[in-house]
């Protein structure tokens, strides 16, 4: 992806976290190489705007959250059939990881039907 404006990496970011599916999770990784960026940029955009998404099924590679989300994200966890992983602290990422294929399918398709002035564009 070439260099995209800050509003643009958040966009992006958001939507691909808003695109996985309920009962799965992804990590910042995954987003970040999905949308061509770093996973402490995906992280930083989580902290700053993830509350208008489903910030919960966006882990870091061992599927865990900082400890302060972790009750929040129980609630969510427990309604979409997450498993919290033994340490308390995260999920079982190896059994609740989303199919990342299908994942960046409708990513890409959502990236195609973006109305350009809404700040997305294909990458």
């Amino acid at each position: 992806m070439d260099a995209v404006s800050r509003q643009e990496l958040v966009d992006r970011v958001l939507l691909a976290a808003d695109l996985v599916p309920a009962g799965r999770v992804v990590s910042y990784g995954d987003i970040a190489e999905l949308v061509g960026t770093s996973p402490r940029q995906v992280g930083r955009v989580m902290a700053t705007a993830g509350h208008e998404v489903c910030w919960w099924r966006v882990v870091n590679s061992s599927g865990d959250l900082p400890v302060s989300l972790m009750a929040a994200a129980r609630r969510h966890w427990q309604a979409e059939g997450i498993t919290v992983n033994d340490s308390g602290r995260g999920c079982r990422i190896r059994s609740c990881r989303a199919d990342l294929v299908s994942w960046a399918t409708g990513y890409q398709q959502e990236l195609i039907h973006c109305d350009p002035t809404d700040g997305l564009q294909q990458g």
